[in-house]
């Protein structure tokens, strides 16, 4: 890689960086840095790409939640707290989970659930729905639907 960039070879490269595929603001800022541009050229760089369309917060994260959610099957709270180490607002954080329709969520946690509790090779029960809990709260869903699940999926 190049050690100095001007700013026209610099916004080439993020443009191209950007229109790969959906990026939020920390991000671009990253990747400038690692090009060692300095912060004036990468508030002036940050302008075109939003002004250019090429960098939207709101729809990295609507594409980011709907993405996590459908591809990863993670949970609101996992997708919440990415987004929050993102740097992404409360407000487009609300706006992302919008996109997971409630009949959506609830039957990726139903699949995921019921595939994980018959992959467990665990003849203590009580260990059984330890690991269960474990995986479920670690992909982000809630505590009290993981909980319920593991009664219901006990009996």
């Amino acid at each position: 890689m190049k050690d100095v960039f001007s700013v026209k070879e610099a916004i080439q490269k993020i443009e191209f960086y950007c229109s790969y595929q959906e990026r939020c603001h920390e991000e671009v800022v990253t990747k400038l840095r690692s090009m060692k541009m300095d912060l004036d050229e990468i508030d002036e760089i940050m302008v075109h790409l939003i002004s250019s369309n090429f960098l939207n917060e709101e729809r990295f994260a609507c594409s980011f939640a709907r993405g996590k959610h459908r591809i990863k099957h993670w949970g609101k709270i996992r997708i919440i707290n990415e987004l929050k180490f993102k740097k992404i607002s409360q407000n487009l954080i609300n706006t992302a989970l919008k996109e997971i329709t409630p009949e959506e969520y609830a039957e990726t946690f139903h699949a995921l659930a019921e595939r994980h509790w018959e992959t467990i090779r665990e003849s203590d029960v009580l260990k059984k729905k330890k690991k269960f809990c474990d995986y479920m709260l670690r992909r982000g869903f809630e505590s009290n639907l993981v909980f319920e699940k593991a009664k219901e999926l006990e009996r």
